[in-house]
């Protein structure tokens, strides 16, 4: 029962000295990873798609990939604008992209 306390009292520090270690936490999200074709995100044009409950989200389509994220305003709310009927896509979401693979919608 002696080394029980040391033993753990050393784990306890292992563990809470790996908190300041900075690991990365997966790969950078603002680029397309595409095999074809590799853009940034940022040089992509976004269009709107309404959920089934009315709210936005943010569509990009690159081809094969596609890109979806829930619109939200500064307080962190959904956007729930009415810029189209429920279920249906607006705005230019192919557009910036260099597509060597044609998409059929």
């Amino acid at each position: 029962m002696n080394f029980a306390k040391p033993l753990l009292a050393l784990t306890v520090a292992g563990l809470v000295s790996a908190c300041g270690v900075d690991v990365p936490i997966g790969p950078d999200k603002s680029q397309d990873r595409n095999f074809f074709d590799r853009d940034d995100l940022s040089s992509m044009q976004a269009g709107i798609w309404v959920d089934p409950n009315g709210c936005d989200h943010w569509i990009i389509d690159d081809g094969v990939e596609g890109y979806l994220s829930l619109r939200l305003d500064k307080y962190g709310k959904p956007v729930c604008s009415g810029v189209a009927p429920p279920t249906v896509v607006t705005g230019q979401f192919k557009g910036g992209s260099t597509r060597i693979i044609g998409d059929p919608l």
